[in-house]
């Protein structure tokens, strides 16, 4: 997926931009970006577990930013690193609503190379929008 990391945030934050020719691309190359940043190697987690994940919001940027959420609460409640497989975006302004599908496994230190722990992902700087090239997201995760 397409996103590359921003290196001129504080120090207690990481952020990264995600694009795609669709939203629901965007929010799945977010969903990539916000693993890389806890792993050294998304491609090291397997496919192991199959999770639902479902948010609703009045903005895109608000759904992504419950959508990333809903990621980091299957990881911390459940120890679990994921990847979307799937997104479908239902809605327009005012609501909106995405499910998606995510395949992982359980946190192996062994296995997977782990860098940071995300915390959260913040309100700071986050923006989901269309552009001229297509659609592109602005998220920074607290860690």
């Amino acid at each position: 997926m397409p996103y590359r990391a921003l290196d001129d945030i504080g120090t207690a934050d990481a952020a990264f931009e995600a694009w795609g020719a669709t939203p629901e691309e965007v929010f799945a190359a977010a969903a990539d970006a916000t693993l890389n940043v806890m792993v050294e190697d998304p491609a090291a987690v397997a496919a192991r577990e199959q999770r639902h994940l479902t948010a609703e919001a009045e903005s895109l940027d608000l759904l992504l930013l419950g959508f990333l959420n809903e990621l980091l609460y299957l990881k911390d409640a459940e120890r679990l690193l994921l990847r979307v497989t799937e997104v479908r975006l239902q809605g327009g302004p005012g609501h909106w609503r995405v499910e998606g599908e995510a395949r992982g496994e359980e946190i192996d230190p062994d296995r997977h190379a782990l860098v940071v722990d995300v915390k959260a992902v913040t309100l700071h700087r986050l923006r989901v929008e269309r552009t001229q090239r297509g659609w592109e997201a602005t998220v920074v995760v607290d860690v």
